[in-house]
């Protein structure tokens, strides 16, 4: 396959990852033939509608490492989905009577792409495959490879995304500061709310290193400089069944024996519960162009905390939020590493043609490669039966609880 000219994207919320990926895959195109164009689409699929794009410049090719130094995305970001068609006339992002697709595909023939990377998350990555599909049926054949962008760590079958492991990692971090609030007042009560829609493993994994920190530190309980106030006391995610009242019992003996109560909860656990007791007082909730609820609207530490703040006599609640902290930073070492790899091979593979999703996919033992678009989903379920969650809620004296069905 002849390639002159490879077009990037990034979409969907933020990851530790998405500079770092753009940097790897303008590095590999640089060192495997510097002839061919790059391009990158700004703002994710809003600026391809709108045919707004930059050329990747020489000088960037030759400072391409400097991304990875960076979190965020350097060339934008945005929530689009090019099959919902009265959202993106709603935006302004197409004209009534317009199909998206077209636009888009037009958009992508008009400038001569032969290969289209985005890096976003399962949403991101099968709007791709819808594009692709569309230009298929109408006789342009453009090589779509996308790389797997969430700190959920969620999507079917890739068995690490980009910028997951970061994310747990800044987490921690975050964690360790506003823990120290529990000596701000007596009785106090923190939830530190932790992203992850359908998949807990970002909120075990943030509590994991958190909690591998608290091993690391010297304790002089004499003075309450004590471990298991520092603490994590619970943590709560969409996998796992929970008795409110059950555990209000056990975080009650808690906070009168240690005078504190830390909860990590992931966002996504209870969401049923709450959309469901919204909903029967007539509210509407609100969702995004995908459909999904807009958790930042509704709130769950809130509501957690209203649950248990009486429940276990709290004098002061306090809600911490460290999505927005975490997914923004710069890749750590583990993800540089990852990400390195999937960047080398996605090249490989948009060359000789191949498009796919590319990670290591579990159900061929690991192997890194293009993992085909019908088979990427979201919503893979963290497995609470992992030895390392069991152990890490053993060790707090939380019971485990019974495991949800959930699917994809």
């Amino acid at each position: 396959m002849s390639v002159t000219r490879v077009a990037f994207l990034t979409a969907g919320g933020l990851a530790p990852c998405l500079s770092t990926a753009l940097g790897n895959l303008i590095k590999r195109y640089t060192a495997v033939n510097p002839e061919i164009e790059l391009v990158a689409y700004l703002d994710g699929y809003q600026g391809l509608l709108r045919g707004e794009s930059i050329k990747i410049s020489n000088e960037v090719r030759e400072r391409a490492d400097l991304l990875t130094r960076f979190g965020g995305s350097p060339i934008g970001n945005s929530r689009v989905k090019l099959t919902n068609v009265a959202d993106c006339v709603a935006r302004g992002l197409v004209e009534e009577g317009q199909n998206p697709l077209q636009v888009a595909a037009e958009q992508l023939s008009h400038d001569q792409v032969d290969v289209l990377h985005t890096i976003g998350g399962d949403d991101t990555n099968t709007t791709a495959a819808d594009l692709a599909a569309f230009l298929h049926e109408n006789d342009y054949e453009l090589t779509v490879v996308g790389l797997p962008k969430t700190i959920d760590n969620d999507v079917f079958p890739i068995k690490q995304t980009l910028g997951a492991m970061t994310a747990a990692e800044q987490g921690a971090l975050f964690a360790r500061n506003i823990v120290a609030e529990h000596g701000a007042n007596p009785r106090a009560l923190i939830i530190h709310e932790v992203m992850g829609r359908n998949c807990g493993w970002l909120t075990a994994a943030t509590a994991r290193m958190y909690r591998q920190w608290l091993s690391e530190q010297e304790w002089v309980p004499d003075i309450l400089l004590d471990r298991e106030r520092w603490d994590v006391h619970a943590v709560y995610v969409p996998e796992m069944e929970l008795n409110i009242a059950e555990e209000a019992q056990r975080l009650r003996g808690l906070m009168d024996r240690i005078g504190n109560v830390t909860i990590f909860l992931s966002e996504g656990a209870g969401v049923e519960q709450i959309v469901a007791e919204l909903e029967s007082t007539g509210q509407e909730v609100p969702r995004d162009a995908f459909g999904h609820v807009k958790l930042d609207k509704i709130n769950p530490g809130s509501w957690f905390g209203e649950q248990f703040s009486g429940m276990i006599d709290a004098d002061k609640t306090q809600i911490w939020k460290s999505g927005y902290f975490s997914r923004a930073a710069p890749s750590n070492a583990a993800d540089i590493e990852l990400i390195g790899r999937c960047a080398d091979v996605a090249v490989d593979c948009a060359l000789r043609g191949e498009s796919g999703v590319i990670g290591e996919d579990f159900e061929r033992g690991d192997e890194l490669r293009a993992i085909e678009f019908p088979r990427i989903k979201g919503g893979r379920p963290f497995d609470i039966d992992e030895p390392w969650f069991e152990e890490l809620l053993a060790d707090i004296g939380q019971p485990k609880g019974a495991k949800l069905e959930t699917g994809h």
